[in-house]
C-alpha cells in the first residue's frame, strides 16, 4: 500500500506538469552547466499545487517520503519536504526527532535555496530551539553550500521567537563566504533580526561589520532602515 501511495503521488504531480513552466523554472533555479542547480529536473508544478498534493498524502510514511526526497525531480523533493514539515508540526517528540535525523542525513538532496528555505526553519530550527545547537555551527562550517544555508535559515526559527544570539554568531562565521546565496540569506536574516530583536541589535552588527560585509548581504540587511541610514552604511 505504501509503495502504491508513493507512485500515486508521483502520478498526481505529473498530471500537473507544465513543460513551458518547467523551462522557466530551470532557468530561474540556475540548472545550467556550472550553475548552483546544475542538472536539476523540473515538471513545472507551482508550489500551491504541490501543497495540495502534500496535503492529500499527508500520511505518507517516513520511508516513502525519504524515497521521494531522493528523486531527481525538483518538485518531488519539495513535496517531500512539505510533507515532512507538516508531519513535524503535528508530531510528538519521538516522531519529530525521527524527522530531524532523516533531514540531516539527506542534506545532499536538499539542494536548492527554495528547498532549504521552506524546510530548515520548520524542522531543524524548530527541533533545536530548546536543545543543543552545536550542529548548526558544524553546518555553518560545511563545504556544502546548502548545509551552510541550512544553518542560516534554521536560525530563522529562533529569530522569530526573539532569540537572535546564535543567528548573529552564525552570520559572523559566514561573513567571508564567497557565495551570493549565503550573502542573500545572511542579509535577509539580519533584516529579520532588526524586526524581531530590535533595530539596535541590527545596528550593532552593522556598526561592527558593515565595512567588511559583502555588498549584497549589506543591501538585504539595511532594506528597512531609513534612506539616510542606508546611505551611511553603504558609504562604508
Amino acid at each position: 500500500m505504501a509503495n502504491y501511495k508513493l507512485r500515486q503521488l508521483q502520478r498526481d504531480l505529473r498530471r500537473l506538469a507544465d513543460p513551458a513552466k518547467a523551462a522557466i523554472l530551470m532557468r530561474f533555479f540556475k540548472t545550467g552547466k556550472g550553475q548552483y542547480g546544475e542538472g536539476d529536473k523540473f515538471l513545472g508544478v507551482v508550489v500551491p499545487a504541490q501543497r495540495q498534493v502534500a496535503k492529500k498524502y499527508s500520511q505518507l510514511s517516513l520511508v516513502e517520503t525519504e524515497k521521494l526526497l531522493h528523486s531527481k525531480i525538483h518538485e518531488e523533493r519539495l513535496t517531500a519536504l512539505i510533507i515532512l514539515s507538516n508531519q513535524f508540526k503535528r508530531g510528538d517528540n519521538r516522531s519529530q526527532g525521527r524527522i530531524f535525523k532523516l533531514y540531516l542525513r539527506n542534506t545532499h538532496y536538499i539542494n536548492n535555496w527554495d528547498l532549504v528555505d521552506l524546510s530548515a526553519p520548520n524542522i531543524v530550527g524548530a527541533w533545536l530551539y530548546q536543545r543543543d545547537r552545536r550542529v548548526l555551527y558544524r553546518l555553518a562550517g560545511s563545504k556544502s553550500l546548502w548545509e551552510r544555508r541550512i544553518a542560516v535559515l534554521a536560525a530563522f526559527h529562533f529569530i522569530r521567537q526573539g532569540d537572535c544570539a546564535d543567528a548573529v554568531k552564525i552570520i559572523e562565521i559566514l561573513l567571508p563566504d564567497e557565495h551570493d546565496l549565503i550573502h542573500k540569506a545572511a542579509g535577509w536574516m539580519l533584516r529579520e533580526i532588526g524586526k524581531h530583536c530590535g533595530e539596535n541589535k541590527l545596528k550593532s552588527f552593522l556598526n561592527k561589520y558593515s565595512a567588511q560585509m559583502p555588498r549584497t548581504m549589506l543591501r538585504y540587511a539595511i532594506e528597512r532602515l531609513p534612506a539616510g541610514e542606508r546611505k551611511k552604511y553603504l558609504s562604508k
